[in-house]
């Protein structure tokens, strides 16, 4: 029962830096453009980011993704001491790339943490071989989805404001961004809390609290929403300058599309079940609107760096994990 405590208040803290690594993807353009300060930015987030919460609770109706991550591991080798390992990798390899500004994903950390474990516990038997593939296929699809969705976007909103005056233009898309940074928010409380929720869940079933995850209590839930919420409200700044200056020069015009390009593959996501990264998804929407104004105002070498972070999080977390729990086990 002490260890079931101490892994939901990490999973907690998890969630919380989660919020904190990712705030990033959900202001970085909207503070860019200065259509609202960064204080004003982090707050608009971190509530849209809880407000998730309704939304999957009494409008979808489940917590669909929250399943996939805890089908990571086969049930009977998800024990307590695997999930405590795979998040103190996870933990580690998130304050890593924060400290070193590369917007890695949380998601693909959390899974590679959590199935690293249970490899260097059992074998590599006990994971769900399928559902991580499934979920490493998306380091790939989700930034292309975004960047193909941001471009239909930014040329649908350059040809709709064709006959419109530029100040004009840009005083309707600084409004706009107010209400596609919120949709972003949105899809990234959906998509992030979620994977924690799983993680929590796995935990309290190895424990015998309950039986699977329909009986999750909601205080799981709301403890995640709140948590991811809060995170995002202390903000996280380096990655700001990567997300909102580095990739591409970014307009309110362009701020719109990517957000909402962004917000459009998340729900994509949501609907389909599969945990993606919120980072990688408004990367490539990003991408998207630069590549429309001239592919050359891409800067393709940051790009290829951020592609290698990603490759890299699930195995390196898996490794960390791995390592980590052959130092606790004997222990717990």
């Amino acid at each position: 029962m002490t260890l079931l405590v101490i892994i939901v208040v990490f999973a907690l803290v998890f969630d919380f830096i989660n919020g904190f690594h990712d705030a990033a993807n959900s202001i970085a353009t909207i503070v860019t453009t200065k259509v609202l300060s960064p204080l004003q930015a982090v707050l608009w987030a971190g509530a849209f980011n809880f407000m998730a919460f309704f939304v999957a609770k009494y409008v979808i109706g489940e917590f669909g993704i929250a399943n996939t991550v805890a089908k990571t591991v086969i049930e009977q080798y998800a024990t307590m001491p695997v999930v405590f390992a795979g998040l103190l990798a996870a933990i580690a390899w998130n304050l890593l790339t924060w400290w070193l500004g590369i917007p890695s994903s949380s998601s693909h950390t959390l899974i590679g943490g959590f199935a690293g474990a249970a490899i260097c516990a059992s074998g590599f038997g006990a994971i769900h071989t399928g559902v991580i593939l499934k979920i490493a296929s998306f380091i790939v699809l989700a930034p292309l989805i975004g960047m193909l969705v941001a471009i239909a976007i930014t040329l649908a909103i350059l040809w709709s404001f064709k006959n419109v005056h530029q100040h004009k233009a840009e005083r309707i898309m600084r409004k706009m961004q107010l209400a596609s940074s919120a949709l972003f928010s949105l899809g990234h409380g959906l998509n992030d809390s979620q994977k924690v929720m799983g993680i929590i869940a796995t935990s309290m079933i190895a424990a015998g609290q309950i039986s699977s995850l329909d009986e999750m209590p909601n205080w799981v839930s709301i403890s995640c929403f709140s948590a991811i919420g809060l995170g995002t409200m202390m903000g996280g700044w380096k990655i700001v300058k990567t997300m909102g200056g580095k990739i591409t020069k970014i307009s309110s015009l362009e701020g719109v599309s990517a957000e909402t390009a962004g917000a459009i593959t998340l729900f994509i996501t949501e609907i389909l079940k599969i945990p993606v990264s919120t980072t990688h998804t408004l990367s490539g929407a990003i991408m998207g609107v630069g590549a429309v104004r001239r592919v050359s105002s891409v800067r393709w070498g940051i790009t290829i760096k951020l592609l290698w972070a990603w490759i890299l999080t699930i195995p390196v977390s898996a490794v960390f994990a791995a390592v980590i729990y052959a130092l606790i086990s004997p222990f717990i």
